[in-house]
């Protein structure tokens, strides 16, 4: 079977980006995709900052000795401390990376709690006026 064939019958074997006719999750009639609740994501929001933290505090120890040891080997001639030194660069770059993803997740987290706060808000002052509007109709 040529490579044609084979994708030719892939393809209408496999349907994409279609709604699911069985009733389920995600199916009409199911239970909703996406359902969290704010103290979840304040949790996960509350260790991502605590990560943050403790990277922050702890990552860095061993970052002077590993320094030191680099120059001491290189010093002598031997090859490994050039190695030891590119270990040394790449934890402390891979370091602020994580600190910083910590960071960003936090934060967002936090903001995405008080944005659906905000937007809720919005929503039931919107629906109650329209409830007096319609009541003073």
């Amino acid at each position: 079977m040529s490579f044609e064939q084979e994708w030719s019958s892939a393809r209408a074997s496999v349907r994409l980006n279609h709604v699911p006719t069985e009733p389920g999750p995600g199916g009409p009639g199911g239970a909703a995709d996406l359902r969290i609740a704010n103290d979840d994501l304040g949790a996960v929001g509350s260790d991502a900052y605590a990560l943050h933290e403790r990277l922050s505090r702890d990552g860095d120890h061993a970052r002077a000795a590993t320094f030191e040891a680099s120059i001491a080997l290189t010093n002598h001639d031997f090859t490994s401390g050039a190695a030891l030194l590119k270990v040394h660069d790449r934890w402390s770059s891979q370091l602020k990376v994580l600190v910083a993803a910590c960071a960003n997740i936090s934060n967002h987290l936090d903001y995405t709690v008080a944005s659906h706060d905000k937007e809720e808000a919005d929503l039931v002052a919107t629906l109650s006026a329209s409830k007096v509007s319609e009541l003073l109709k």
